[in-house]
């Protein structure tokens, strides 16, 4: 099934993406609006474009995408996770009406990429003759058909969604643990009409298995529907179909915008590679993470994506450190997970050392490099593959007077780690403009214009050479190969 869209699509209906919103189940964020007399009330679309957090919700918990609940008696949430799931990973839907369920479908799809979007939509079309057309869910373009749970609604049975009600996005509920962890994009609500998935999206014409969004701007929208296309970072919630149905922000701000988009995939820290113990845990749209050290259990996160050629860079903040934090490349994040390996401590992985300034690979202390750094530095990472060279620097100084460590040829990911048995928290910024919380102070794009950064990725000197580095996000790997 087609999960991203990677390079620059040549088709010439390209749909520029600039911004989606980033929600954190910690922080208790979403977005919730109450609208109005609808156009019919059994007849719905909605649609949005989603990246998960896989794993940061160990518990199972299901997460909201939608939802209206007018009392405990009706309601209609649709979300992720569900029985059989583990962490978030089934979308589904329920209707409760009156007290009973009237539908309930869980897709018997597990959808746990965490460096993937997806599309979803659901339609609500009670009136419809067909009993199995009165719900329907497209997943990036393709109809659902397997469904793990599947009760359809009686004929003409009403959905609290599209009353003129409280509605919510990314909330399930009022469980604060049911809010979504991710990012939405082109989020599109449409009153009074059945849309199918092409409405919204289609297949790239030169690489077909490849779902990508359309302008949705020209679409009818109905009473009460809606367009969020978070474009306005002081007001997240604003709605462009033009029904002024404007959804009112909790806990969000300006840094909760990103530039992570379907069409051009940013980097993010990867739950999925893990110890079986003393597991990190990953917040913020896997950008932070928190080590959860302890006998030898040195694992941090490492990069959704890899590199193989070009040039590269990402920051990262040392949010909080009891210990050795240790940030740098490494080759095999999955097999470091599985033998709690430190950053730097395989063969062709190396590690610049906060305690000390010097950098480690599996050879041991490589030397000194630069100085120490400690809670609040941001370190910057500097890979050349076209040079094989990895150089970092502190607060914007490029540290060892410019002078790179040389390394293999091969595919790396950026990683952060810590060293001994405490823990540290990393908190990483591969463009998304913050660390965390907290929103860069100065905005540097890369070469290309892609990225926010503290610090810009082009400054200084490299081997007595300037360089281009590109922010890691698939844009770039499509134009740079990487």
């Amino acid at each position: 099934m087609p999960l991203i869209l990677g390079a620059q699509s040549a088709t010439t209906a390209a749909v520029v993406v600039s911004n989606s919103c980033r929600f954190d189940v910690d922080e208790g964020t979403g977005l919730a609006a109450t609208l109005g007399t609808p156009t019919d009330l059994d007849k719905w679309t909605f649609s949005t474009w989603c990246k998960l957090c896989i794993g940061t919700n160990a518990g199972g918990e299901e997460e909201g995408l939608f939802s209206c609940h007018i009392d405990a008696s009706n309601y209609t949430q649709m979300g992720t996770g569900g029985t059989g799931g583990g962490s978030p990973s089934r979308f589904n839907l329920y209707n409760h009406l009156s007290g009973s369920a009237s539908a309930s479908l869980m897709a018997n799809i597990f959808y746990r990429d965490p460096s993937a979007w997806y599309h979803v939509v659901w339609i609500w079309d009670s009136g419809n003759a067909t009993e199995g057309d009165r719900v329907i869910l497209y997943v990036n373009g393709t109809r659902v058909t397997n469904f793990y749970a599947e009760t359809y609604p009686t004929q003409d049975d009403n959905s609290s969604i599209n009353s003129a009600n409280v509605h919510e996005v990314a909330e399930k509920d009022s469980t604060a643990a049911h809010n979504f962890n991710g990012y939405f994009a082109e989020t599109v609500f449409i009153d009074g009409q059945a849309l199918a998935a092409s409405s919204f999206g289609e297949f790239d014409s030169d690489s077909p298995t490849i779902w990508k969004p359309i302008d949705v701007s020209g679409l009818t929208f109905g009473n009460n529907g809606f367009y969020l296309d978070y474009e306005d970072s002081a007001d997240l919630g604003a709605d462009a179909s033009g029904n002024s149905h404007d959804f009112t922000g909790t806990n969000l701000d300006a840094s909760d915008q990103s530039q992570d988009t379907p069409v051009n995939n940013f980097a993010t820290l990867n739950p999925l590679y893990m110890p079986t113990a003393n597991v990190p845990v990953f917040s913020n749209g896997n950008n932070v993470v928190v080590t959860q050290n302890a006998s030898g259990k040195y694992v941090g996160g490492a990069s959704t994506l890899a590199m193989s050629s070009g040039l590269w860079y990402a920051e990262f903040e040392l949010t909080d450190d009891t210990s050795d934090g240790l940030v740098g490349i490494v080759t095999d994040p999955a097999y470091d997970a599985y033998d709690n390996r430190w950053t730097g401590e395989g063969a062709s992985d190396w590690g610049y050392a906060s305690t000390d300034g010097n950098v480690y690979n599996a050879a041991g202390d490589t030397g000194s490099y630069g100085d120490t750094y400690a809670t609040g530095d941001i370190i910057g990472l500097y890979l050349d593959l076209n040079a094989n060279k990895m150089y970092w620097a502190k607060n914007g100084t490029v540290q060892n007077s410019g002078t790179g460590r040389t390394i293999a040829a091969g595919t790396y990911f950026f990683s952060c780690s810590d060293f001994t048995t405490a823990s540290s928290t990393w908190s990483s910024n591969f463009g998304n403009g913050c660390f965390g919380s907290t929103a860069v102070t100065s905005s540097n794009t890369d070469a290309n214009g892609y990225g926010s950064f503290e610090y810009d990725p082009s400054a200084g000197t490299f081997d007595s050479s300037s360089k281009e580095f590109l922010a890691l996000c698939t844009k770039n790997i499509g134009s740079a190969g990487g």
